[in-house]
């Protein structure tokens, strides 16, 4: 990566060639959480969709701040799709995907697959994910104090994150802000019915959709967020 060796952790669900590869993105507001918090999630995708997963271990703020998570995972994806062969996956279908700080993630790698051209991705999956450096729509108000996450949580992982305050307008790191959303590949975004962030995602995907992008997004009614792991 950018700034040394990237740790992954690589799942595989049988000893089939050629399986298809997530590159999952861990949660954690970008400051905490790692590859072992992860790990029962990663194994649950894995067998469930009976592909590879390959999980990164990027750096994370307040030493780290932005844009250094999304340039590691970046690099994560270029050296899977260069060693797909090596770990028994095939490079013509990759995706990417995590779960909230990793959802963003997800959507700002598929921004920069775009921008920068490629690997080719087939997929991106976002799970609850953050989307805008905002704290103004209904669920935020709805679910300030929570349960689980709140809004001065995610205010606290905001500030972590960025360097400064005005970063937080940029499109990767605020995927909602993007001005132009054509040309990603197809989607598939979960949300939660009592999670600040459940606006702002649902909100991306009616982005996407827009800009003719195939996508599938599911509320979980009475789920809260952080209900995937």
């Amino acid at each position: 990566g950018p700034a040394g060796r990237i740790p992954v952790r690589v799942y595989r669900p049988s000893a089939q060639v050629d399986l298809p590869v997530l590159v999952y993105f861990h949660g954690g507001g970008w400051a905490i959480c790692s590859l072992e918090t992860h790990d029962a999630t990663c194994r649950q995708l894995a067998n469930g969709a009976g592909c590879a997963v390959v999980s990164v271990d990027y750096r994370l703020a307040p030493e780290h701040r932005f844009p250094a998570a999304p340039e590691d995972c970046f690099a994560a994806l270029g050296w899977v799709a260069e060693n797909a062969a090596a770990i028994g996956a095939d490079p013509t279908r990759i995706a990417i995907g995590g779960d909230s700080a990793g959802g963003n993630l997800s959507a700002v790698v598929a921004l920069m697959v775009r921008d920068r051209g490629g690997p080719r991705l087939c997929h991106q999956l976002m799970i609850y994910p953050v989307t805008d450096h905002a704290f103004d729509t209904p669920s935020y108000r709805e679910n300030a104090e929570g349960p689980l996450l709140t809004r001065e949580t995610m205010r606290a992982f905001w500030n972590l994150y960025l360097a400064r305050e005005q970063d937080g307008r940029e499109p990767y790191a605020s995927p909602l802000r993007a001005p132009d959303l054509s040309g990603l590949p197809p989607a598939h975004v979960i949300t939660a019915e009592y999670d600040p962030l459940r606006d702002e995602g649902e909100a991306y995907a009616r982005r996407l959709a827009a800009a003719g992008v195939p996508v599938v997004v599911r509320r979980y009614d009475g789920m809260v967020h952080g209900f995937v792991g």
